[in-house]
C-alpha cells in the first residue's frame, strides 16, 4: 500500500468509527458532485474538527469565506445554538445555488445566509452593517487574497474570536522559497499575519488523510 493510500484508509477508518452516517451530508457531497462542482470540500473528519471549534468557543455567529456546496456550512451551522447565525460568501453563482438547496435540505434556511460575489466586495458591504463580532471565522476561498481575508476578519471579530485558515501546507509548498505560485504566496503572507500580528495568537498543524498532505492554521483573537 503506497503512503498516500494508507492516509486515505486511516481517515475512512476513523470517519466510520467517529462519525457514522449523515445523510444530510452524503447528499450534499453527492449533489454537488453531479453539478460539476470542484471536489475541495473538507473532509467529513475536518467538517467535524470545525463543528467541534464551533462549539468549543460557544460561538453564536460564524462567518464563512468560501461557500462551495455548503458541506462545510451544514457542519459549521449545526454547532450553532437555534438562534445562531451563519453568513457565508460565495464568489460563483452556481455553486451558491447548490449550496442553497443543501442548507434548505439540513434543515439549516432560516439560520444561514448565503451572500453571492467576490469576498471582497462582500466583505465591505458586510461591515457597513456593522454587525455584532463574529465569533469563528473559517477562510476557505482563493489563497492568493488570504490576507485581505485575514484583515477583514480582524475587522469582523473580537477578543475571544477564533480565525481558521484552510489549506495553508500547499502539499508542503508553502515552506519553499522560490515557490511563486500565487496561492502559496497568498497563503504565506497570511501566516506571517498570523505570527506577527499584535492582535493575533496562532499555531498551524500539518495534516495527512483524505485531503492529502494539507493542514490548517487558527489563531485566537487576543486584543
Amino acid at each position: 500500500m503506497s503512503e498516500a493510500r494508507l492516509w486515505h484508509t486511516v481517515d475512512d477508518y476513523f470517519t466510520e468509527r467517529l462519525l457514522g452516517d449523515d445523510e444530510a451530508l452524503a447528499a450534499a457531497l453527492r449533489d454537488s458532485d453531479a453539478a460539476g462542482l470542484p471536489p475541495i470540500a473538507v473532509s467529513p473528519l475536518q467538517g467535524k474538527l470545525l463543528q467541534l471549534l464551533a462549539r468549543l468557543q460557544g460561538a453564536r455567529r460564524v462567518l464563512e469565506i468560501g461557500t462551495l456546496g455548503g458541506y462545510s456550512t451544514i457542519w459549521l451551522g449545526r454547532a450553532l445554538p437555534a438562534d445562531g447565525r451563519l453568513v457565508t460568501l460565495e464568489y460563483d453563482p452556481r455553486h451558491a445555488e447548490v449550496a442553497v438547496r443543501n442548507l434548505a435540505r439540513a434543515g439549516l434556511a432560516e439560520r444561514v445566509e448565503v451572500r453571492v460575489g467576490p469576498a471582497l466586495e462582500s466583505l465591505p458591504k458586510l461591515a457597513d452593517e456593522q454587525p455584532p463580532p463574529f465569533d469563528l471565522v473559517f477562510v476557505d476561498a482563493d489563497k492568493a487574497n488570504n490576507p485581505h481575508y485575514v484583515e477583514w476578519a480582524l475587522r469582523l471579530t473580537a477578543v475571544g474570536s477564533l480565525i481558521v485558515l484552510d489549506n495553508v501546507v500547499r502539499g508542503g509548498r508553502v515552506a519553499d522559497p522560490g515557490n511563486t505560485d500565487p496561492d502559496v504566496v497568498g497563503t504565506r503572507a497570511a501566516l506571517e499575519m498570523f505570527g506577527t500580528h499584535p492582535r493575533l495568537d496562532a499555531t498551524a498543524v500539518q495534516t495527512v488523510g483524505a485531503k492529502d498532505h494539507d493542514g490548517f492554521a487558527l489563531a485566537r483573537v487576543v486584543s
